[in-house]
This record gives structure tokens, C-alpha cells and sequence, in this order.
């Protein structure tokens, strides 16, 4: 028996019943065994495809995808571009449309200035006084911008510094700033001297004999603009703001008809000489 035992034969001399219990759990462990092969092998089949979704979408993006993003991931200079390019298309539309230019005629020296002025002033002192300086001013700006309308109309908060916003663009940046600088790159563009102290002097003298008419209008315009302008994402802000003020252009230029009445895109209708968005002299 010993012998058996070393050779292992014990189970020979096992009840049967014994013997029937291990080899049920000896077939029951094989089991469970092939169950965790069958288990890896299917892991290992589904992981490379894992792996090629994961490549696919770490794909770069198409042209399609970086043209409809670019407003919002670079938001300055897209808002620059439009700036630049509308004063640009409002002079030619002014040389070419009021005062019957055609293409070889129109003045690109001129329609150059108001490049500069539209790409410096409203392309970048805007951009620094209602987006860097707002964002210091009125904190919940961001915040607030991120919001659907509805939750919008429940923020007290983001209300209230929208209103201050509009008040500040149509009570100081607009009549103490813009205005200012319009008149003196007028006088720049049409002026008789090339002293620029005379620009500074001669416009803000004639903006002070126009400043009733041009507030009044400058209200009427650009007081239901802002209050929608500064209640929309910050990337399309100064987007819109420049759409509205071409179209502004455009209707002075179609309704008055003279080039003297053709205005500038913030700019109401003159009283005495001025000129207009394209830097046409009026009568004196």
C-alpha cells in the first residue's frame, strides 16, 4: 500500500464518492480555466481595435474644421480682419457706388488711411478697451458670456454689468474716445496743414459744433446695438459690432446720396463740413 501511496494508486482504495467529488472539481477548475483563456483571447482581439479608434480621432482636424473654429480660437485677430477689411470695403463701396468711380479710379491712398484707421482704432483700441479692460471692470463678463440665454436671463449679476457696459460705451468710450479720434483722422485725411496739432484742434472743433447732432444719433444706434452686443459670446462681440456698422455706412451712403452725407460706420449725419467714412470733403 505504501508502494500504491508513492505511485500514486491511492485512489484505487478512494470510495467512489470521494473519488466522484475531486473529479468534479477538477473538471469544474478546467473550466474556469478556459473560461480566462477565452476571455483573454477576445481582450487581446478587441484591444487593437480600441487602439485605431484612439488614432482616429487623435487625427488633425480638416480644413473645414479650422476655418469654423478659427473665430473662436483666435478671436483678436478675426475680429481684426473684419475690422480692417469692412472699412476698407466701405470706402471703395462709397468711391465706386456715390461717387461713380470705377475700379482704376478709386483713391487707394485714401481707402490705405482708413485701412490703418480701422485696423488701429477699431480693430485694436476696441478690442483693448471692450474685451481686456471690460474683463477688468466687470468681472462676470466671461462667465457671463458662456451662458444660454435663458440662463442669461436669470444672472443678476451678468445683467447688470452688460447694462454698465453699454453705459460706458455710449456715455465715454464713444463720445470721449471715438469721436475724438474720428474727427482728427479726418482732418488728417482732408486738412490743409500736415501739423497734426492742427488735426487734433480743427476736429475736435468741429466735433464740438456737431456733438448734439452726433450723440443723439450715436444713442439711437449704438444703444440697442450694445445692449445685444454685449449679451453674445465674446468671440462674435466685435464681429457684430463691426456688421452693424458697415450696414450703418451703407444706409447713410444709399438714403443721403451725396458724398458729403456718406458717414462713417459709428458716425451720424453732419451738420457742417465733414467728411465722410471714405474721407470725402463736404461743402462748406
Amino acid at each position: 500500500q505504501q508502494r500504491d501511496n508513492l505511485l500514486g494508486f491511492d485512489w484505487i482504495a478512494r470510495p467512489s464518492s470521494k473519488l466522484l467529488q475531486e473529479s468534479t472539481s477538477i473538471m469544474i477548475a478546467i473550466h474556469r480555466s478556459s473560461l480566462v483563456a477565452t476571455a483573454a483571447r477576445r481582450h487581446t482581439a478587441i484591444l487593437p481595435k480600441r487602439t485605431s479608434l484612439s488614432t482616429k480621432s487623435s487625427a488633425p482636424p480638416s480644413t473645414y474644421t479650422k476655418i469654423t473654429s478659427f473665430p473662436k480660437t483666435n478671436p483678436f485677430a478675426f475680429q481684426l480682419m473684419i475690422a480692417t477689411g469692412k472699412t476698407s470695403a466701405a470706402d471703395a463701396m462709397v468711391q465706386m457706388v456715390v461717387e461713380k468711380k470705377s475700379v482704376s479710379e478709386i483713391d487707394w491712398k485714401r481707402n490705405g488711411i482708413f485701412v490703418v484707421f480701422g485696423c488701429v482704432y477699431l480693430g485694436g483700441f476696441q478690442w483693448f478697451i471692450m474685451v481686456n479692460k471690460y474683463r477688468q471692470w466687470f468681472p462676470s463678463m466671461d462667465r457671463f458670456a458662456k451662458l444660454s440665454l435663458a440662463e442669461k436671463m436669470k444672472d443678476k449679476a451678468g445683467i447688470i454689468d452688460a447694462m454698465k457696459m453699454v453705459l460706458f460705451d455710449v456715455c465715454v468710450h464713444l463720445p470721449m474716445m471715438y469721436f475724438p479720434a474720428y474727427y482728427t483722422t479726418k482732418e488728417f485725411v482732408s486738412g490743409a496743414t500736415w501739423n497734426p496739432i492742427d488735426w487734433v484742434t480743427d476736429g475736435c472743433a468741429k466735433y464740438r459744433a456737431n456733438m448734439v447732432e452726433d450723440l443723439s444719433a450715436m444713442i439711437k444706434l449704438w444703444g440697442p446695438s450694445d445692449c445685444v452686443q454685449f449679451v453674445l459670446p465674446l468671440h462674435i462681440r466685435l464681429p457684430f459690432r463691426h456688421f452693424v456698422s458697415f450696414f450703418w455706412t451703407a444706409y447713410v451712403s444709399f438714403t443721403r446720396g451725396e458724398p458729403e452725407a456718406v458717414e462713417d460706420a459709428d458716425e451720424p449725419q453732419p451738420i457742417k463740413r465733414r467728411l465722410s467714412v471714405s474721407g470725402v470733403p463736404g461743402d462748406d
